[in-house]
């Protein structure tokens, strides 16, 4: 694996004593790597199932303790932890540590900032809705299928406590839209105990194992769905419309995740010029589509040049390893293994909320080491004009974009890079929302300029842009509503609307974009961390000269970790002038 930290660009850190005749100075610093492990441990023991989620299996079968004195605990710990990062003196760090120590700090300050500022756990019942998640124990084959049953049960049997404490944490009066999405996840969560969990587990032979999952997951199910009905007769009759974070919130949430200073308004501003450039970029690639019908239309008739039912899964499989050849080809990035990921039908289980994803392992995982493009096919009992919906969907062009974004180069590409680097575990665990999400976003609109797609047909090469070019709107949409919404108090029904005229989708999607907006205001970073990405590869692209290449460029975004894209252009950048040009 290519090294991308510059030699020249180490030999001028002033925070690191590299430059000095002692070469011990650039060693580990053993007071900090204990002191490193210890948070992560402690941040794991407190939230098991993501140790889960990374392949930490110590964790098997655990959920966290939502109870006031646990959660006032946690806040103790997080504190102590930041009293102590706050001493380490940055001089006495090699350059890894030293990122790994500002990784620390902001991933404390974000917990502080969700628990004390958001008041995660007493004004959100989201946060309680879909806790008992135990898909990941019939997905993953990380142990054997009895033992896997054993840590849902387990799991299960917490669930009556959890949703006495979620009962007791809440306030009074909550939001509206808050409300609405948890009783309709918490159902959903019910829904998945009572049917699909069932279908994944019909197969088991052991009665007595199988008789105390029964109890376990009766007592689940009846644990939350008394908490949907406590929401919908408690909760409802009292919701309040204050689910905006506000603008001092709004910047902490830039600055402690992100380390951007920017105002959320100059933010905008670039958001709103980037929706008429991208518009302009749609109706431009329509016109030579279709130059006698309106650009709406034109995308309307791209979408229904589709695969059949049958044909939808082998197409995708067989469209991706030429998107993957692709990048091979013309030195887009390093593909760091030949493993391939798996695209396979979305299980039956998953189908309710998923189109197309991506299901990569942790980082830790040694066993269940496969990743799956999970695509979702029609359900033989729609109608056919749900199926036929459903199929436009997957569009051939669409498909083609959302398979770059997701597997090659986009999110399994960031697996692949981040397993076979040498990143910290500091870095394996703690990722920049703008970074993952821009990075995916960024190579769709990427690999497009590098010519995928562009076989001298330029009809074909446009309905592939207008394809691109609809997510991006979609994304755009979210910066501009994510702002509006939580710093100068647009409504949902506003949003809506908002969608609806610059993403041109009916009011259903719509809705759905802007009731996600109300309680993830950060889904501004898919758009604003392509920006960041952009921004960052055309100066690095100056600094390089002659010596640039995309690949050179896209193996030095991949290969260090999934940090926030300012410490990025630190570590790309020898200059230390350009450091702050975020965009």
């Amino acid at each position: 694996m290519k090294k991308v930290l510059i030699v020249s660009f180490l030999l001028t850190l002033t925070f690191v004593s590299c430059n000095k005749k002692d070469k011990n100075t650039c060693e580990s610093n053993p007071n900090f790597q204990k002191l490193s492990e210890e948070y992560i441990k402690g941040y794991m023991d407190w939230r098991p199932q993501s140790g889960v989620r990374h392949g930490l299996h110590e964790y098997d079968g655990k959920i966290n303790d939502f109870s006031t004195p646990s959660i006032a605990a946690e806040i103790t710990r997080l504190k102590d932890f930041e009293n102590q990062f706050s001493k380490i003196d940055s001089a006495s760090l090699n350059i890894k540590e030293y990122y790994d120590l500002k990784t620390l700090k902001s991933n404390i300050k974000n917990e502080l900032f969700a628990i004390e500022d958001l008041k995660t756990y007493t004004k959100n019942p989201m946060t309680y809705a879909g806790l008992i998640d135990v898909n990941i124990y019939i997905k993953r084959n990380f142990a054997p299928l009895e033992q896997q049953i054993k840590s849902i049960i387990a799991i299960e049997n917490e669930a009556p406590k959890i949703y006495e404490n979620a009962k007791a944490n809440l306030q009074d009066s909550l939001a509206l839209p808050h409300i609405q999405l948890a009783i309709q996840i918490a159902r959903g969560s019910a829904s998945f105990l009572e049917k699909d969990l069932l279908i994944a587990l019909k197969d088991v032979k052991n009665d007595s194992l199988m008789k105390a999952f029964t109890t376990s997951n009766q007592k689940a199910i009846e644990a939350i769905k008394n908490y949907a009905d406590f929401l919908e007769k408690e909760k409802l009759p009292k919701a309040n419309n204050n689910y905006a974070i506000g603008k001092e919130n709004y910047q902490k949430m830039l600055l402690y995740g992100e380390g951007i200073t920017m105002s959320a308004d100059a933010i905008l501003a670039i958001g709103m010029k980037e929706l008429q450039k991208e518009q302009a970029s749609f109706n431009a690639a329509a016109k030579i589509i279709n130059p006698n019908k309106k650009p709406i239309d034109v995308y309307n008739d791209v979408q229904k040049e589709h695969p059949t039912a049958e044909s939808l899964i082998p197409d995708s499989r067989k469209n991706l390893e030429t998107i993957r050849q692709f990048l091979i080809d013309k030195k887009i990035v390093t593909m760091p293994s030949e493993v391939r990921v798996k695209v396979e039908e979305t299980p039956p289980y998953a189908r309710s909320t998923s189109t197309a994803s991506m299901d990569t392992p942790g980082p830790f995982e040694t066993k269940a080491t496969e990743a799956y493009y999970y695509i979702t096919p029609v359900d033989p009992k729609w109608t056919p004009k749900q199926k036929e919906d459903w199929l436009a969907m997957f569009n051939y062009y669409t498909t083609d974009v959302v398979s770059i974004h997701e597997a090659y180069p986009g999110h399994y590409t960031q697996f692949l890079h981040l397993n076979a680097s040498d990143a910290s575990k500091v870095q394996k665990i703690f990722g920049s929302y703008a970074f993952i999400e821009g990075w995916a976003h960024y190579t769709e609109v990427m690999m497009l300029d590098a010519g995928f797609g562009n076989n001298g047909d330029p009809v074909k090469e446009a309905k592939l842009r207008i394809a691109q070019s609809g997510d991006a709107l979609l994304r755009i949409c979210r910066l501009c509503v994510s702002i509006k919404t939580h710093c100068y108090g647009m409504n949902v029904d506003d949003a809506t609307r908002f969608f609806m005229t610059n993403w041109y989708q009916g009011d259903n999607p719509s809705r759905q974009e802007a009731m996600r907006g109300t309680y993830d205001p950060g889904y501004l970073f898919y758009t604003l961390g392509k920006l960041q990405i952009l921004k960052l590869r055309e100066d690095y692209k100056l600094q390089e000269g002659s010596n640039y290449s995309l690949q050179k460029f896209n193996d030095a975004m991949l290969d260090n970790g999934m940090m926030p894209i300012q410490s990025m252009r630190e570590i790309l950048l020898k200059d230390k002038k350009t450091w702050n040009a975020i965009l």
